[in-house]
C-alpha cells in the first residue's frame, strides 16, 4: 500500500513535464499560422490588386491621353521669405522643357504623367517625374477653365541627398483653355527659418 501510495503520489518527470510543455507550444504555433495564413494572404492579394489597378490606370493615362509639352520659365520666391542678399543670389530663371501625357477623364477632370526638367534656383538641373490631378472648372461661356488639385513627384537636385531622387507633392492650380493652360506649382515655406522653400513655379503645358 505504501508503494502505491508513493506511485500515485509521485510528479512527473521533468522530461515529460517539457516534451508536454514543448507540444502545447507546438499546437499553439501551428494555430496561430493557421490562423494568420488566410489574413496574411488576403492583405498579400488587396497590395497585389492595388498595384495591378495603380498600373492599369498609368497606362490608360499614357495610352489614351493626348500629347503634351511643357514650358518653365518663372520660380518666384517669397520676398518676404527671403533676405535681399539670398534673392540676388538665386536663378528666378527657371527655364526648362517637358513632356508628358494629359487625359480628360469621364468626369471630366485632368490627370497627367510627365517629365521636366528645368534649371533649379542655383542654375543647376531639377530632374521631375510624378503624376498629376486636377478638378476643372469651367468659366462660363468664355472657353476657359481654372483646375485646382495636386502633383506627386520624384525630384532630383544637386542640394538634395546627392541628387537621389525623393518624393514630393505639391499643390497645384491652372488657368486656360483645355489644349493651353498656364499652370502653377506651389512649394510652401519649411520651418520658421529664412531662405527657404515659399516658391512659386509658374509654367506652361501645351496638349497636341
Amino acid at each position: 500500500m505504501k508503494n502505491t501510495i508513493q506511485r500515485q503520489g509521485a510528479f512527473p518527470s521533468p522530461v515529460s513535464g517539457i516534451r508536454h510543455v514543448a507540444g502545447i507550444m507546438a499546437a499553439c504555433v501551428a494555430g496561430m499560422a493557421l490562423c494568420a495564413a488566410p489574413a496574411a494572404h488576403a492583405e498579400e492579394n488587396k497590395f497585389s490588386l492595388l498595384w495591378q489597378d495603380t498600373k492599369d490606370h498609368m497606362s490608360n493615362i499614357w495610352d489614351k491621353g493626348d500629347h503634351a509639352i511643357y514650358l518653365s520659365g518663372v520660380a518666384h520666391h517669397g520676398r518676404s521669405t527671403y533676405t535681399r542678399e539670398k534673392l540676388n543670389e538665386l536663378n528666378e530663371h527657371a527655364w526648362g522643357l517637358g513632356y508628358g501625357k494629359t487625359l480628360r477623364n469621364e468626369s471630366g477632370n485632368d490627370e497627367s504623367l510627365y517629365a521636366f526638367v528645368l534649371k533649379d534656383s542655383h542654375r543647376h538641373p531639377q530632374w521631375m517625374a510624378g503624376y498629376a490631378h486636377e478638378w476643372v472648372f469651367p468659366v462660363a461661356k468664355t472657353g476657359l477653365e481654372v483646375g485646382i488639385g495636386g502633383t506627386a513627384m520624384l525630384i532630383s537636385r544637386q542640394d538634395y541627398l546627392h541628387s537621389v531622387p525623393f518624393p514630393v507633392p505639391l499643390p497645384l492650380a491652372s488657368i486656360g483653355t483645355q489644349k493651353g493652360k498656364i499652370m502653377f506649382a506651389y512649394v510652401p515655406r519649411l520651418g520658421s527659418n529664412k531662405n527657404n522653400g515659399d516658391v512659386l513655379l509658374i509654367f506652361g503645358r501645351i496638349e497636341m
